[in-house]
């Protein structure tokens, strides 16, 4: 039996201020709560994007010295026997700058597939709009870092001793998505890139690994190795063992590091698992996290609060109302839908203009704060959601209102 608009619509006008205003509430908690809801979800998929390491495997350790005169390249090639004598160490390099995926520690460059490209890139002063050039993110290190950080070799080979034992830069090793952008549907190895004191051979492609930094203008996963290592008196050391021994590791090698060469100072935030690094990447992101995550869930309870309220004081007002309807036939179940009716066609007039704020809001936050546009299917979900709370919210004031006995009908007052 379909639900009679028509005492619904004139209850709503007799209270249509309280109803406007209703209305609004929940609009601008959908266009609010949308937007967060995608803010969250991006956040979330930011917090968990893998780096392509061995994440749980890897501590990271570093030695500042504070002789001038050391034999740098001396002393690092010490330094990874020490360590990788050590018990539980599967393998250990040397990393230069600490650069690391989410690391902070960021080196740029710029490449081309050919020398014109190059030549365009130089007069433009960047590789911008220039088919054949990409900016990406390098990472150098010494032998062993293939293995020691995880990375898979898709293609092509590591690099070789004297290619890691010349001045320069003699041979590259690209991402998966670094080698697709320069060369579609082709193996990068044997290709040649320039911008490095002359061309430059690929050797080999790795899977995907993330920038020190993300966010910074290219893609995340433009990423080349080289084999150029360039040792200094400071060394940052990567190590890799099973998960449980990785603290146990970390004050081997302190204490390792400090036998194997002259004075250098291990500082405590100089001995790290890759856990820690990543998570202190994130901190502000999932702080962030947390505060959308309370607001929304504190607007919600605030709207869910303002909507069992007004139909708690409604109900409170139709008292006789209620009780002249079970007298002349209404059941209990009629009194619960009148009610839930009722609260639907206000919280789904709401529910539209909230949708319509939400996209208008994101397009606001897309000019000002540069954030992707808001994918449609979030409005959707946003109106049941708004939609479940508002019958929640009713119910027990609803339930309250079939309790009302027909003998309410003849009293006075």
């Amino acid at each position: 039996m379909a639900l009679p608009l028509k005492p619904i619509l004139s209850a709503l006008r007799h209270h249509r201020l309280t109803a406007m205003l209703l209305t609004l509430q929940v609009a601008l908690t959908c266009a609010i709560v949308i937007n967060a809801g995608f803010l969250l979800v991006e956040r979330i998929q930011r917090i968990t994007t893998p780096s392509g390491l061995v994440e749980d495997e890897l501590s990271v350790v570093t030695a500042r010295g504070v002789d001038e005169s050391t034999n740098a390249a001396a002393q690092q090639r010490t330094d990874l026997a020490a360590l990788r004598a050590l018990d539980g160490v599967k393998a250990a390099a040397a990393i230069d700058d600490g650069s690391l995926p989410l690391s902070s520690n960021i080196d740029m460059s710029g490449a081309c597939t050919s020398q014109a490209d190059l030549d365009r890139a130089k007069a433009a002063r960047g590789t911008e709009g220039i088919a054949g050039c990409i900016s990406m993110s390098i990472y150098s290190g010494s032998d062993g870092m293939l293995e020691t950080l995880g990375l898979r070799l898709r293609a092509g080979r590591d690099f070789t001793a004297t290619e890691r034992g010349a001045d320069k830069i003699t041979a590259v090793i690209v991402s998966r998505t670094l080698a697709q952008r320069l060369w579609p549907g082709e193996s990068p190895v044997g290709k040649q890139l320039y911008g490095f004191q002359g061309p430059v051979p690929v050797v080999g492609m790795i899977d995907d690994i993330l920038s020190p930094v993300l966010g910074i203008g290219v893609d995340d996963h433009m990423v080349m190795l080289t084999a150029r290592s360039r040792a200094g008196i400071s060394s940052t050391y990567v190590l890799r063992s099973a998960p449980q021994d990785r603290q146990r590791v970390l004050r081997a090698a302190a204490v390792a590091l400090d036998k194997a060469g002259p004075v250098r100072l291990i500082p405590e935030d100089g001995q790290r698992t890759y856990t820690q690094i990543r998570h202190d990447y994130f901190q502000r992101d999932t702080t962030m996290l947390g505060l959308l995550l309370a607001s929304s869930l504190a607007l919600l309870f605030v709207t869910a609060l303002g909507i069992g309220g007004l139909a708690n004081f409604w109900v409170g007002q139709r008292t006789r109302q209620i009780g002249i309807r079970r007298a002349v036939g209404a059941t209990r179940r009629d009194i619960l839908r009148h009610f839930q009716a009722e609260n639907f066609l206000i919280v789904g007039a709401g529910v539209v203009l909230g949708m319509l704020l939400a996209y208008g809001l994101n397009q606001l936050l897309m000019r000002q704060y540069e954030l992707d546009r808001l994918p449609l299917f979030y409005l959707p979900i946003g109106a049941a959601l708004l939609w479940a709370l508002g019958q929640l919210a009713v119910l027990g004031p609803a339930l309250r209102a079939t309790r009302v006995p027909p003998a309410i009908a003849t009293r006075g007052g």
